[in-house]
Protein backbone atom coordinates (compact mmCIF):
# COMPACT_ATOMS: atom_id res chain seq x y z
CA UNK A 1 0.00 0.00 0.00
CA UNK A 2 1.45 3.30 -1.02
CA UNK A 3 1.03 6.64 0.72
CA UNK A 4 -0.86 8.01 -2.24
CA UNK A 5 -3.60 5.34 -2.23
CA UNK A 6 -7.01 6.94 -1.54
CA UNK A 7 -10.43 5.64 -0.56
CA UNK A 8 -12.99 7.94 -2.16
CA UNK A 9 -16.27 7.62 -0.25
CA UNK A 10 -19.04 8.88 -2.54
CA UNK A 11 -22.59 9.50 -1.37
CA UNK A 12 -25.31 9.09 -3.97
CA UNK A 13 -29.04 9.85 -4.10
CA UNK A 14 -29.74 8.38 -7.51
CA UNK A 15 -28.89 5.32 -9.56
CA UNK A 16 -28.35 7.53 -12.63
CA UNK A 17 -24.72 8.16 -13.48
CA UNK A 18 -25.59 11.47 -15.14
CA UNK A 19 -26.98 12.78 -11.83
CA UNK A 20 -23.43 12.82 -10.41
CA UNK A 21 -21.51 16.11 -10.53
CA UNK A 22 -19.03 16.23 -13.43
CA UNK A 23 -16.09 16.05 -11.01
CA UNK A 24 -17.37 12.73 -9.63
CA UNK A 25 -18.18 11.38 -13.08
CA UNK A 26 -14.52 11.94 -13.98
CA UNK A 27 -13.45 10.24 -10.74
CA UNK A 28 -15.47 7.15 -11.67
CA UNK A 29 -13.96 7.15 -15.16
CA UNK A 30 -10.44 7.23 -13.73
CA UNK A 31 -10.88 4.69 -10.89
CA UNK A 32 -10.88 0.96 -11.58
CA UNK A 33 -12.00 -0.60 -8.28
CA UNK A 34 -15.44 0.28 -6.91
CA UNK A 35 -17.10 -1.07 -3.76
CA UNK A 36 -20.92 -1.08 -3.86
CA UNK A 37 -23.53 -1.99 -1.18
CA UNK A 38 -25.45 -5.19 -1.94
CA UNK A 39 -28.79 -3.38 -2.09
CA UNK A 40 -27.92 -1.55 -5.28
CA UNK A 41 -25.03 -3.55 -6.68
CA UNK A 42 -26.75 -4.39 -9.97
CA UNK A 43 -27.84 -0.80 -10.64
CA UNK A 44 -24.31 0.56 -10.18
CA UNK A 45 -22.70 -2.30 -12.06
CA UNK A 46 -24.84 -1.37 -15.08
CA UNK A 47 -22.89 1.91 -15.28
CA UNK A 48 -19.97 -0.13 -16.62
CA UNK A 49 -21.93 -1.06 -19.74
CA UNK A 50 -23.65 2.27 -20.38
CA UNK A 51 -21.56 5.10 -18.95
CA UNK A 52 -18.04 4.08 -18.00
CA UNK A 53 -15.38 4.00 -20.65
CA UNK A 54 -13.00 1.53 -19.02
CA UNK A 55 -13.67 -1.88 -17.52
CA UNK A 56 -14.23 -1.75 -13.76
CA UNK A 57 -13.75 -4.17 -10.89
CA UNK A 58 -16.86 -4.08 -8.72
CA UNK A 59 -16.86 -5.45 -5.18
CA UNK A 60 -19.90 -6.20 -3.05
CA UNK A 61 -19.47 -7.38 0.54
CA UNK A 62 -21.78 -8.95 3.09
CA UNK A 63 -20.10 -7.37 6.09
CA UNK A 64 -17.84 -4.49 7.13
CA UNK A 65 -15.13 -7.04 7.93
CA UNK A 66 -15.12 -8.28 4.34
CA UNK A 67 -15.22 -4.73 3.01
CA UNK A 68 -12.28 -3.56 5.13
CA UNK A 69 -10.23 -6.60 4.18
CA UNK A 70 -10.85 -5.79 0.50
CA UNK A 71 -10.02 -2.10 0.99
CA UNK A 72 -6.72 -2.95 2.67
CA UNK A 73 -5.83 -5.31 -0.17
CA UNK A 74 -6.13 -2.57 -2.81
CA UNK A 75 -2.92 -0.91 -3.94
CA UNK A 76 -4.52 1.84 -6.01
CA UNK A 77 -7.30 4.33 -5.43
CA UNK A 78 -10.77 2.91 -4.87
CA UNK A 79 -14.29 4.28 -4.72
CA UNK A 80 -16.69 3.23 -1.97
CA UNK A 81 -20.31 4.09 -2.68
CA UNK A 82 -22.60 5.12 0.15
CA UNK A 83 -25.97 6.84 0.38
CA UNK A 84 -26.39 10.55 1.11
CA UNK A 85 -23.73 11.87 3.45
CA UNK A 86 -21.38 9.06 4.58
CA UNK A 87 -20.50 11.03 7.72
CA UNK A 88 -24.13 11.41 8.80
CA UNK A 89 -25.31 8.13 10.38
CA UNK A 90 -23.37 6.40 7.61
CA UNK A 91 -20.28 4.30 7.10
CA UNK A 92 -17.95 7.30 7.46
CA UNK A 93 -17.55 6.99 11.22
CA UNK A 94 -16.52 3.33 11.03
CA UNK A 95 -14.12 4.02 8.19
CA UNK A 96 -12.41 6.73 10.26
CA UNK A 97 -11.98 4.23 13.08
CA UNK A 98 -10.25 1.72 10.79
CA UNK A 99 -8.32 3.86 8.30
CA UNK A 100 -6.24 7.00 8.55
CA UNK A 101 -7.81 10.35 7.69
CA UNK A 102 -5.14 10.81 5.02
CA UNK A 103 -6.45 7.75 3.17
CA UNK A 104 -10.06 8.91 3.12
CA UNK A 105 -11.84 11.51 1.02
CA UNK A 106 -15.57 12.13 1.41
CA UNK A 107 -18.03 13.39 -1.21
CA UNK A 108 -21.43 13.84 0.41
CA UNK A 109 -24.69 14.35 -1.42
CA UNK A 110 -27.97 15.46 0.12
CA UNK A 111 -29.07 13.25 2.99
CA UNK A 112 -32.24 11.22 2.70
CA UNK A 113 -33.66 13.44 5.46
CA UNK A 114 -33.01 16.61 3.46
CA UNK A 115 -34.67 15.12 0.42
CA UNK A 116 -37.65 13.82 2.39
CA UNK A 117 -38.37 17.19 3.97
CA UNK A 118 -38.01 18.93 0.62
CA UNK A 119 -40.58 16.55 -0.87
CA UNK A 120 -42.92 17.01 2.12
CA UNK A 121 -42.34 20.79 2.01
CA UNK A 122 -41.72 20.93 5.75
CA UNK A 123 -38.99 23.13 7.35
CA UNK A 124 -36.50 20.90 9.15
CA UNK A 125 -34.12 23.20 11.06
CA UNK A 126 -35.62 22.12 14.40
CA UNK A 127 -35.97 18.45 13.50
CA UNK A 128 -34.63 15.81 15.87
CA UNK A 129 -32.81 13.05 13.95
CA UNK A 130 -32.53 9.52 15.28
CA UNK A 131 -31.07 6.41 13.70
CA UNK A 132 -32.13 2.92 14.75
CA UNK A 133 -30.28 1.35 11.82
CA UNK A 134 -28.05 -1.24 13.45
CA UNK A 135 -28.69 0.42 16.83
CA UNK A 136 -31.06 -0.14 19.72
CA UNK A 137 -34.19 2.00 20.01
CA UNK A 138 -33.44 3.61 23.37
CA UNK A 139 -32.57 6.95 21.76
CA UNK A 140 -35.83 6.86 19.84
CA UNK A 141 -37.80 6.45 23.07
CA UNK A 142 -35.92 9.32 24.70
CA UNK A 143 -36.53 11.53 21.66
CA UNK A 144 -40.25 10.71 21.59
CA UNK A 145 -40.61 11.62 25.25
CA UNK A 146 -39.60 15.21 24.47
CA UNK A 147 -42.35 15.42 21.82
CA UNK A 148 -40.35 17.33 19.18
CA UNK A 149 -42.39 19.09 16.52
CA UNK A 150 -40.70 16.97 13.84
CA UNK A 151 -38.71 13.76 14.21
CA UNK A 152 -36.83 11.97 11.44
CA UNK A 153 -35.99 8.29 11.96
CA UNK A 154 -33.53 6.25 9.93
CA UNK A 155 -34.88 2.72 10.06
CA UNK A 156 -33.49 -0.79 9.72
CA UNK A 157 -35.46 -3.33 7.71
CA UNK A 158 -33.69 -6.17 9.52
CA UNK A 159 -35.01 -5.39 13.01
CA UNK A 160 -38.66 -4.53 12.34
CA UNK A 161 -38.05 -0.83 12.90
CA UNK A 162 -41.45 0.30 11.70
CA UNK A 163 -43.24 -2.05 14.09
CA UNK A 164 -41.09 -0.77 16.96
CA UNK A 165 -41.80 2.87 16.08
CA UNK A 166 -45.52 2.15 15.92
CA UNK A 167 -45.47 0.35 19.29
CA UNK A 168 -43.44 3.12 20.94
CA UNK A 169 -45.88 5.77 19.72
CA UNK A 170 -48.76 3.73 21.11
CA UNK A 171 -47.04 3.03 24.43
CA UNK A 172 -46.27 6.74 24.90
CA UNK A 173 -49.82 7.76 23.86
CA UNK A 174 -48.51 9.61 20.79
CA UNK A 175 -50.39 7.81 18.02
CA UNK A 176 -52.73 10.80 17.64
CA UNK A 177 -50.00 13.37 18.27
CA UNK A 178 -48.07 12.87 15.01
CA UNK A 179 -48.65 12.45 11.31
CA UNK A 180 -46.60 9.42 10.24
CA UNK A 181 -44.89 9.78 6.85
CA UNK A 182 -43.21 6.74 5.35
CA UNK A 183 -40.57 7.78 2.77
CA UNK A 184 -39.24 4.98 0.57
CA UNK A 185 -36.26 5.05 -1.82
CA UNK A 186 -36.00 8.82 -1.57
CA UNK A 187 -34.25 10.31 -4.62
CA UNK A 188 -34.43 7.09 -6.62
CA UNK A 189 -36.74 6.06 -9.45
CA UNK A 190 -39.09 4.07 -7.23
CA UNK A 191 -39.46 6.88 -4.69
CA UNK A 192 -42.71 6.71 -2.74
CA UNK A 193 -44.03 8.90 0.08
CA UNK A 194 -47.22 8.05 1.93
CA UNK A 195 -48.92 9.02 5.16
CA UNK A 196 -49.91 5.99 7.20
CA UNK A 197 -52.74 5.58 9.65
CA UNK A 198 -51.06 3.72 12.50
CA UNK A 199 -54.39 2.40 13.74
CA UNK A 200 -54.30 0.17 10.65
CA UNK A 201 -51.82 -2.58 9.88
CA UNK A 202 -48.59 -1.58 8.17
CA UNK A 203 -48.54 -2.07 4.37
CA UNK A 204 -46.99 -5.28 3.09
CA UNK A 205 -45.19 -3.68 0.14
CA UNK A 206 -42.69 -1.49 2.01
CA UNK A 207 -39.24 -1.03 0.45
CA UNK A 208 -36.26 -1.95 2.62
CA UNK A 209 -34.83 1.53 1.87
CA UNK A 210 -37.08 3.70 3.98
CA UNK A 211 -37.11 6.44 6.59
CA UNK A 212 -39.89 7.83 8.77
CA UNK A 213 -40.83 11.46 9.35
CA UNK A 214 -43.11 12.33 12.27
CA UNK A 215 -44.80 15.74 12.17
CA UNK A 216 -46.93 16.91 15.05
CA UNK A 217 -50.46 17.73 14.06
CA UNK A 218 -52.94 20.22 15.39
CA UNK A 219 -55.66 18.32 17.14
CA UNK A 220 -59.08 19.37 18.32
CA UNK A 221 -59.61 17.68 21.65
CA UNK A 222 -63.07 16.38 22.47
CA UNK A 223 -64.02 15.58 26.05
CA UNK A 224 -66.66 13.13 24.82
CA UNK A 225 -64.21 10.24 24.74
CA UNK A 226 -62.34 11.00 27.96
CA UNK A 227 -62.54 8.42 30.72
CA UNK A 228 -64.12 9.42 34.02
CA UNK A 229 -60.90 8.65 35.87
CA UNK A 230 -57.25 8.23 34.85
CA UNK A 231 -56.97 10.70 31.98
CA UNK A 232 -53.94 10.08 29.74
CA UNK A 233 -51.04 12.49 30.13
CA UNK A 234 -51.03 13.46 26.45
CA UNK A 235 -54.48 15.07 26.77
CA UNK A 236 -53.00 17.92 28.81
CA UNK A 237 -51.26 20.79 27.07
CA UNK A 238 -47.90 21.49 28.73
CA UNK A 239 -45.10 24.05 28.58
CA UNK A 240 -43.11 23.78 25.33
CA UNK A 241 -39.83 23.43 27.22
CA UNK A 242 -41.32 20.84 29.58
CA UNK A 243 -43.41 18.60 27.33
CA UNK A 244 -43.91 15.79 29.84
CA UNK A 245 -46.11 16.07 32.91
CA UNK A 246 -44.18 16.03 36.16
CA UNK A 247 -47.06 14.19 37.82
CA UNK A 248 -47.73 11.17 35.62
CA UNK A 249 -51.16 9.54 35.41
CA UNK A 250 -50.12 6.64 37.63
CA UNK A 251 -49.22 9.06 40.45
CA UNK A 252 -52.10 11.44 39.71
CA UNK A 253 -54.73 8.75 40.27
CA UNK A 254 -53.13 7.94 43.62
CA UNK A 255 -53.24 11.61 44.64
CA UNK A 256 -56.89 11.88 43.61
CA UNK A 257 -57.73 8.75 45.58
CA UNK A 258 -55.86 10.03 48.63
CA UNK A 259 -57.84 13.30 48.52
CA UNK A 260 -61.13 11.43 49.17
CA UNK A 261 -62.88 14.06 47.09
CA UNK A 262 -66.19 15.27 48.58
CA UNK A 263 -69.22 16.19 46.47
CA UNK A 264 -68.97 19.82 47.57
CA UNK A 265 -66.24 21.98 49.02
CA UNK A 266 -63.08 23.86 48.07
CA UNK A 267 -59.86 22.38 46.68
CA UNK A 268 -56.58 24.29 46.38
CA UNK A 269 -53.96 23.05 43.91
CA UNK A 270 -50.69 24.81 44.76
CA UNK A 271 -47.90 24.46 42.21
CA UNK A 272 -50.60 23.48 39.75
CA UNK A 273 -48.41 23.59 36.63
CA UNK A 274 -50.77 22.83 33.75
CA UNK A 275 -53.56 22.04 36.21
CA UNK A 276 -53.73 18.28 35.63
CA UNK A 277 -54.46 17.24 39.24
CA UNK A 278 -56.98 19.93 40.15
CA UNK A 279 -58.78 19.78 36.81
CA UNK A 280 -59.17 16.01 36.91
CA UNK A 281 -60.47 16.37 40.48
CA UNK A 282 -63.01 18.85 39.14
CA UNK A 283 -64.03 16.44 36.41
CA UNK A 284 -64.75 13.83 39.06
CA UNK A 285 -66.52 16.28 41.39
CA UNK A 286 -67.85 19.18 39.25
CA UNK A 287 -69.46 20.93 42.26
CA UNK A 288 -66.08 21.58 43.88
CA UNK A 289 -64.59 25.09 43.82
CA UNK A 290 -61.05 24.81 42.43
CA UNK A 291 -58.30 27.33 43.15
CA UNK A 292 -55.17 26.82 40.98
CA UNK A 293 -51.97 28.63 41.97
CA UNK A 294 -48.72 28.52 40.01
CA UNK A 295 -45.96 31.11 39.69
CA UNK A 296 -44.71 30.20 36.22
CA UNK A 297 -45.57 32.71 33.50
CA UNK A 298 -48.02 31.13 31.09
CA UNK A 299 -49.50 28.72 33.64
CA UNK A 300 -52.89 30.46 33.62
CA UNK A 301 -53.16 30.12 29.84
CA UNK A 302 -52.26 26.43 30.07
CA UNK A 303 -54.80 25.75 32.82
CA UNK A 304 -57.52 27.54 30.87
CA UNK A 305 -56.74 25.49 27.74
CA UNK A 306 -56.77 22.23 29.72
CA UNK A 307 -60.01 23.17 31.47
CA UNK A 308 -61.58 23.46 28.00
CA UNK A 309 -60.24 20.05 27.04
CA UNK A 310 -61.77 18.50 30.16
CA UNK A 311 -64.90 20.70 30.01
CA UNK A 312 -64.51 21.94 33.60
CA UNK A 313 -64.27 25.43 35.10
CA UNK A 314 -61.87 26.31 37.92
CA UNK A 315 -63.14 29.11 40.14
CA UNK A 316 -59.83 31.04 40.35
CA UNK A 317 -56.44 30.77 38.67
CA UNK A 318 -53.63 32.75 40.29
CA UNK A 319 -50.48 33.13 38.19
CA UNK A 320 -48.32 34.15 41.11
CA UNK A 321 -45.95 32.85 43.77
CA UNK A 322 -47.83 31.22 46.63
CA UNK A 323 -45.71 33.31 49.03
CA UNK A 324 -47.27 36.42 47.49
CA UNK A 325 -50.72 34.88 47.84
CA UNK A 326 -50.12 34.15 51.51
CA UNK A 327 -48.44 37.47 52.31
CA UNK A 328 -50.30 40.03 50.22
CA UNK A 329 -53.72 38.66 49.43
CA UNK A 330 -56.28 38.85 52.21
CA UNK A 331 -56.69 35.14 52.93
CA UNK A 332 -59.94 35.78 54.75
CA UNK A 333 -61.44 36.88 51.42
CA UNK A 334 -60.62 33.50 49.86
CA UNK A 335 -62.54 30.34 50.61
CA UNK A 336 -60.53 28.09 52.91
CA UNK A 337 -59.61 24.71 51.42
CA UNK A 338 -61.22 21.43 52.37
CA UNK A 339 -58.70 19.65 50.18
CA UNK A 340 -55.18 20.95 49.68
CA UNK A 341 -52.49 19.72 47.26
CA UNK A 342 -49.02 21.14 47.89
CA UNK A 343 -46.52 20.61 45.09
CA UNK A 344 -43.93 22.50 43.09
CA UNK A 345 -42.21 24.46 45.86
CA UNK A 346 -39.34 24.08 48.33
CA UNK A 347 -39.54 22.71 51.87
CA UNK A 348 -39.60 26.15 53.49
CA UNK A 349 -42.58 27.20 51.37
CA UNK A 350 -44.40 23.93 52.02
CA UNK A 351 -43.99 24.43 55.77
CA UNK A 352 -45.26 28.00 55.44
CA UNK A 353 -48.34 26.85 53.52
CA UNK A 354 -49.19 24.28 56.18
CA UNK A 355 -48.67 26.83 58.94
CA UNK A 356 -50.89 29.42 57.23
CA UNK A 357 -53.71 27.22 55.96
CA UNK A 358 -53.90 24.04 58.01
CA UNK A 359 -55.07 25.60 61.28
CA UNK A 360 -58.34 26.84 59.71
CA UNK A 361 -59.19 23.57 58.01
CA UNK A 362 -62.05 21.52 59.47
CA UNK A 363 -62.27 18.01 60.86
CA UNK A 364 -62.10 15.55 57.95
CA UNK A 365 -60.23 17.94 55.66
CA UNK A 366 -57.20 16.53 53.84
CA UNK A 367 -53.77 17.71 52.72
CA UNK A 368 -51.76 15.68 50.18
CA UNK A 369 -48.11 16.49 49.44
CA UNK A 370 -46.22 14.73 46.60
CA UNK A 371 -42.53 14.57 47.59
CA UNK A 372 -39.45 13.52 45.65
CA UNK A 373 -36.87 14.63 48.25
CA UNK A 374 -36.88 12.14 51.11
CA UNK A 375 -35.02 14.56 53.40
CA UNK A 376 -38.07 16.85 53.64
CA UNK A 377 -40.55 14.23 54.78
CA UNK A 378 -39.87 14.26 58.53
CA UNK A 379 -40.32 18.02 59.02
CA UNK A 380 -43.46 18.15 56.89
CA UNK A 381 -44.94 15.20 58.74
CA UNK A 382 -44.19 16.80 62.11
CA UNK A 383 -45.74 20.11 60.99
CA UNK A 384 -48.94 18.34 59.94
CA UNK A 385 -49.15 16.40 63.19
CA UNK A 386 -48.56 19.60 65.13
CA UNK A 387 -51.71 20.97 63.42
CA UNK A 388 -53.70 17.89 64.54
CA UNK A 389 -53.53 15.97 61.25
CA UNK A 390 -53.15 12.21 61.26
CA UNK A 391 -50.50 11.32 58.71
CA UNK A 392 -49.51 8.40 56.54
CA UNK A 393 -46.85 8.01 53.89
CA UNK A 394 -46.89 5.96 50.71
CA UNK A 395 -44.17 5.39 48.12
CA UNK A 396 -45.46 5.24 44.54
CA UNK A 397 -43.10 3.49 42.12
CA UNK A 398 -44.40 2.52 38.70
CA UNK A 399 -42.88 1.01 35.58
CA UNK A 400 -43.92 1.30 31.95
CA UNK A 401 -43.28 -1.30 29.28
CA UNK A 402 -41.56 -0.08 26.10
CA UNK A 403 -40.85 -2.08 22.95
CA UNK A 404 -37.22 -2.35 21.88
CA UNK A 405 -35.37 -4.30 19.22
CA UNK A 406 -34.86 -7.29 21.52
CA UNK A 407 -38.47 -7.35 22.73
CA UNK A 408 -39.54 -5.25 25.70
CA UNK A 409 -38.08 -3.42 28.67
CA UNK A 410 -39.64 -1.93 31.77
CA UNK A 411 -38.79 1.71 32.30
CA UNK A 412 -39.26 3.17 35.78
CA UNK A 413 -41.03 6.44 36.42
CA UNK A 414 -39.50 8.62 39.11
CA UNK A 415 -40.54 7.38 42.59
CA UNK A 416 -42.85 9.74 44.45
CA UNK A 417 -43.70 9.80 48.16
CA UNK A 418 -47.27 10.80 48.99
CA UNK A 419 -47.59 12.36 52.44
CA UNK A 420 -51.24 12.56 53.47
CA UNK A 421 -52.63 14.40 56.43
CA UNK A 422 -56.27 14.09 57.52
CA UNK A 423 -57.62 16.34 60.27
Amino acid sequence: MTEKRKIHVVGINSYKFEDLPLKLQNLFQETVSIAVPNLYFEEIKSWSENCLEKKKLFFSSNSNKELFHWLRSQKKDVILISRGDPLWFGIGRILLENFSKDELSFYPSNTCIQLAFSKLKIPWQDTVNVSIHGRDSNRLVEALKTRPSTLAIITDSNNKSLEIIKKNLSELNLIDFYDFWLCEEIGFENEKIRKLNLKDSLPSDISSLNIVVLKNKKKNYSNNNLPLFGISDHIFKTFDDRPNLLTKREVRVQILAALELPRNGVIWDIGAGCGSIGLEALKLRPNLDLFCIDKRIGSKELILENSKRLDVKPKFIFEEDINYTLNVNNLSSLEKPNRLIIGGCDKKTKLKIINKLAQDMDIGDIIVIPIINIQTIKELEEELEDKNFKTNLNLIQTYKSLSITEGMRLEPNNPVFLLKGKK
